[in-house]
């Protein structure tokens, strides 16, 4: 099971890493909060205080086209605020 899809990189959550030293990750719906922090300490070689995580449910969304209405839905997802411990840093930007 991939744990970490992606990192969320957004202006409320880069200045939440400068000044609180918490990063943001989408994961898997069905990973726990154990698996999450081994898994981002593996990934990044970095030491986890704390996890938090957040359950986004799936809306219906629709909207009007020039064929009708067009109506979908937004994927349910699993969001991850990971707190790391003094002195550690994630460089997202580093391979780039």
């Amino acid at each position: 099971m991939d744990i970490l899809i992606k990192p969320i990189i957004t202006e409320k959550l880069t200045a939440q890493a400068d000044a609180l030293n918490r990063y943001g990750f989408l994961v898997d719906r069905r990973a726990n909060k154990l698996e999450i922090k081994a898994a981002v300490e593996q990934m990044y070689k970095v030491k986890v205080a704390s996890v938090n995580t957040q359950q986004y449910v799936g809306k219906v969304k629709s909207r009007n086209t020039t064929q009708g209405l067009a109506i979908g839905r937004v994927n349910r997802t699993k969001r991850a605020f990971v707190t790391l411990k003094d002195g550690d840093k994630i460089d997202f930007y580093a391979s780039v």
